[in-house]
């Protein structure tokens, strides 16, 4: 199998053509700029680079220059625009293996590819390459969750990660509902020296205040009603690696007492017992509010936000990695395959356009999806438009005030008051947040 490195900033178009190529049983690595590709190049070996000719941060023919000096027998194409053609003839004069004139179609593309294999210098790929094979082939699979956008919000997302890791500081993750927390909080952990010991996620708004001691720390057997056996808490599972709260703002204020006891105590009772168990856990927190707000306000304790927030992540909305819609759209689509048994090579173009102008206001699960059912409906090898939600549409055939809260949030959330007619329930529902975070922002702005 063949080994090419595919280098082209147009994310969308480069992730159609990985596919394409993948199905065709070539080995694809992607490179979204000239700077990842040498990295790549430099802990990969390839039997064939197709570079586009104008790269974001490098020019095709330099980069190509370069390449040939420590690669001097891979074959490198070029990728051009009509009215590139003669740069690109030229190139070929100066090392280029070949080029191919966007828009191109598929069979131009495995002929070029063929014959740049077939001619190259290097002896021993002319004796192992053979021509791809044409069949269904199967898609490739999907690996780890956290994705590595090339957005500068997902990129300080990836710094901050690799920063704070190694280090047993607690953590608290701040983001949108939907924007991927607990995938967050999970790659932290698998970056801790931690990494081998458990990792419990604790979704705290679910807890009734009145169970939310015996979920944390266990109870022994008779303690209350209903207490038949002994029951080890979420604490004590965790001891030795990672508990991550989720939705941390949730707890009463009765049960961030019990919290903040056992973080700065490091020990534990559970519910009936006059033992404690001493616990070396490592938490993570997260929220879609502004604690700030809530500590202000009354409904969370200083102390307890304080010995939480020792470092603090924001974790970006969709909109705001906008230019990574297609690398997390590719993804949730090898997932979807692997999980469906579907071989989707990837979406048109008209899906595309509409996934860019949407304003996507449950983020990546929505997104995720979104792209889970359309596999699903899909009979050929690529997403259409029919296999959209009805959602995607509505806004077509009606005006509606977009009530995402991301930008002019005072503004917005006054609108969404004078449409409801100061109804505080219905405006938290066009907005698309609980009644608490409305308040926290209403207190924030000043608006009565």
């Amino acid at each position: 199998m063949a080994k090419i490195l595919l280098i082209e900033d147009d994310v969308a178009f480069c992730k159609l053509l990985e596919k394409f190529l993948i199905k065709k049983s070539y080995d694809v690595t992607a490179a979204f700029s000239g700077a990842e590709a040498k990295s790549k190049i430099k802990s990969n070996e390839f039997d064939l680079v197709i570079t586009d000719l104008r790269l974001p941060d490098s020019d095709g023919i330099a980069l190509m220059s370069e390449i040939k000096l420590t690669h001097p027998n891979v074959p490198i194409i070029l990728m051009t625009g009509y009215s590139d053609v003669s740069t690109a003839v030229k190139a070929i004069k100066n090392g280029a293996a070949d080029y191919i004139s966007k828009p191109f179609n598929p069979e131009e593309v495995l002929l070029v590819i063929t014959n740049a294999l077939q001619i190259s210098n290097n002896t021993e790929l002319n004796q192992t390459v053979t021509a791809p094979k044409i069949g269904k082939q199967s898609v490739k699979k999907a690996t780890g969750e956290f994705v590595k956008g090339i957005s500068k919000a997902s990129q300080k997302l990836a710094e901050y990660i690799q920063l704070v890791s190694p280090t047993n500081m607690s953590v608290l993750i701040i983001g949108e509902s939907g924007t991927g927390k607990e995938v967050i909080a999970k790659s932290i952990h698998q970056n801790s020296s931690r990494k081998n010991t458990n990792f419990i996620a604790v979704d705290c708004g679910s807890i009734p205040k009145e169970l939310a001691a015996s979920e944390f720390f266990g109870h022994i057997k008779g303690s209350f009603t209903g207490a038949i056996q002994d029951k080890i808490g979420f604490f004590e599972a965790a001891n030795g690696g990672t508990i991550f709260l989720d939705e941390i703002g949730n707890l009463s204020y009765e049960n961030q007492i019990q919290l903040l006891r056992a973080l700065q105590e490091r020990k534990i009772k559970p519910v009936g017992s006059n033992k404690e168990i001493e616990v070396d856990i490592r938490i993570i927190t997260a929220t879609n509010e502004d604690l700030r707000e809530a500590v202000k306000n009354g409904d969370f304790r200083e102390d307890l936000y304080h010995r939480i927030n020792e470092f603090s992540i924001h974790s970006p909305s969709l909109v705001e990695r906008n230019e990574d819609l297609m690398i997390f759209s590719d993804f949730f689509l090898e997932k979807s395959n692997q999980e469906l048994n579907k071989n989707v090579i990837g979406f048109s173009s008209e899906v595309m356009t509409i996934f860019q102008n949407y304003r996507w206001p449950g983020n990546l699960r929505e997104l995720q999806n979104c792209i889970k059912r359309a596999t699903l409906l899909s009979q050929g090898d690529f997403i259409e438009k029919m296999a959209l939600p009805m959602e995607f549409f509505q806004n077509e055939d009606k005006k509606t005030t977009d009530f995402s809260l991301f930008e002019n949030e005072k503004e917005t959330i006054l609108e969404a008051l004078n449409q409801t007619n100061n109804n505080k329930s219905e405006a938290a529902k066009l907005l698309k947040i609980n009644r608490k975070t409305l308040y926290n922002k209403l207190n924030r702005y000043d608006i009565n």
